[in-house]
């Protein structure tokens, strides 16, 4: 177990929680009853300068992914985003200019997926700049998909291509809103997870929600361009699989169904969104653990996710 997750299990195993609360602690978000139709949706999620992005990234592009992190959690419940509240943590010297290309990236973000940006804080950072982005949503009631209902023999598929997000994508990809809605209208989707740490860290909170394992097909991960290049950088380069597996911030859906479904979901979906690839990577097991199957057989998974404490 990784310092990042004891330290969350520890911090939330006695949190208080009301009669409202219908999911607290320790999914993509909390639900929480909002009468007969709707549950209400929160999420709240932050970057910090030097760990989720760099003063020289564009500006713009830090703003959109400021929000585009918390709204691939709603996605990853089969949500809508609704409304939003921003904290702004700034140094004494912060650069104007650089504040306002910020908000106008966020901004831009907030109305491609009908977001209210209805208020905040700024507030003064000792060091590093960084945002913290509080929002909500909705979703119809029993309708959120949570982590804990993978069933033995489920199949695992993925949405888009995974690894080397660190070239480009961490900065400028799109939340699965649409692809999340249109799954669950479509199919009984049983549990899922937005990838923000990788398939060994994501998938794992899967099955220890569910009380099971899973087995994943290297042959068949969606790897990116960018993780095949980069594994062809030298001796210290990482395997495109292991980049896959690990290096996180892809923020694509991970999620399982019935295999019964399989081949029905690939024929739509290319309809659907043909631009976008979805791969079948694996199967729950009965058996607790991720074990990885490629040409030397199948063994354990080893390797975790990103840990932001290691």
């Amino acid at each position: 177990m990784s310092r990042e997750v004891k330290l969350i299990e520890t911090i939330t195993a006695h949190l208080p929680t009301r009669s409202d609360t219908i999911v607290g602690a320790g999914d993509d978000c909390a639900v929480i009853d909002n009468g007969p139709d709707h549950s209400l949706l929160l999420k709240t999620d932050a970057i910090v300068e030097g760990v989720h992005f760099q003063i020289e990234d564009p500006a713009d592009k830090v703003g959109h992914k400021a929000l585009a992190r918390a709204l691939s959690d709603i996605a990853a419940m089969a949500g809508e985003p609704n409304s939003a509240l921003i904290t702004l943590g700034l140094p004494k010297d912060f650069d104007q200019q650089w504040v306002e290309t910020f908000y106008k990236g966020l901004n831009a973000t907030a109305q491609t997926f009908d977001v209210a940006i209805v208020g905040g804080e700024t507030v003064r950072s000792p060091g590093s700049i960084f945002c913290s982005v509080a929002l909500t949503g909705k979703v119809a009631r029993n309708k959120a998909v949570l982590r804990k209902n993978a069933r033995v023999r489920d199949a695992l598929f993925v949405t888009g291509e995974l690894g080397g997000s660190i070239d480009g994508k961490h900065l400028d990809f799109t939340p699965r809103i649409k692809e999340a809605q249109w799954l669950s209208e479509h199919f009984d989707l049983h549990a899922m997870i937005d990838l923000s740490d990788g398939i060994a860290g994501d998938l794992n909170h899967i099955c220890n929600a569910s009380g099971v394992g899973a087995e994943v097909w290297a042959d068949y991960l969606p790897l990116s361009r960018a993780a095949r290049l980069r594994a062809k950088q030298g001796d210290a380069a990482k395997p495109a699989v292991a980049a896959a597996m690990t290096d996180g911030e892809d923020f694509e859906l991970l999620f399982s169904i019935d295999p019964g479904d399989a081949v029905k979901l690939k024929d739509q979906w290319r309809e659907v969104f043909p631009e976008t690839a979805i791969s079948c990577i694996g199967k729950i097991m009965e058996q607790p653990g991720i074990r990885l199957k490629d040409e030397q057989g199948i063994r354990p998974l080893t390797s975790h996710g990103y840990d932001h404490f290691q």
